[in-house]
């Protein structure tokens, strides 16, 4: 029997690109961030003067496992991926792929109109457009001048629009 002896070196070392990984796949790389079986869906969210457009990634996901709910201000897109190919063919070497329930929740603004939203799906990528109520939209206000107001006014004694006199340059 021989006596191997090792230094704690090499087990510190090992310890700390373990903590370097975790801390790594935990906040330098959220996308992936998986809350139990459940795993997020990467979202582009913006808006428009018109209306809001949600874009999720989905690769490898057909439109008809998804599903899309708005209740209130609250959008879910939620589904599942099935297994393709489970390890039967030989020995997984390597799995980054994640498959099974996917879910993503998130708040949107008020006053939009869900029930007039649309939602195509190409190349794996969602794309979920939910137009804003009219109340929400932009308007445009001109701005008037003393001098335009003053065209508009009438006149005190005949009806007629009363006239800015031109002034005469000195």
């Amino acid at each position: 029997m021989s006596l191997v002896r090792r230094s704690g070196f090499g087990d510190i070392l090992s310890l700390r690109q373990a903590m370097d990984r975790l801390f790594e796949e935990s906040f330098v790389n959220p996308r992936t961030w998986q809350f139990g079986d459940e795993q997020l869906v990467p979202m582009d969210v913006y808006a428009s003067d018109d209306e809001v457009v949600v874009q999720a990634i989905l690769p490898g996901v057909k439109p008809e496992e998804v599903e899309i709910t708005v209740e209130g201000t609250t959008l879910s897109i939620s589904g599942e991926t099935t297994v393709t190919n489970d390890g039967k063919d030989g020995s997984m070497l390597l799995q980054e792929i994640r498959r099974g329930r996917f879910i993503r929740t998130l708040g949107l603004p008020a006053g939009l109109q869900p029930d007039e939203a649309t939602a195509t799906f190409e190349d794996g990528v969602l794309t979920l457009r939910i137009p804003k109520a009219e109340q929400l939209r932009p308007r445009q206000i001109k701005i008037t001048t003393e001098q335009a107001q003053s065209e508009q006014a009438p006149s005190a004694g005949d009806g007629q629009h009363a006239r800015p006199t031109p002034v005469q340059a000195k």
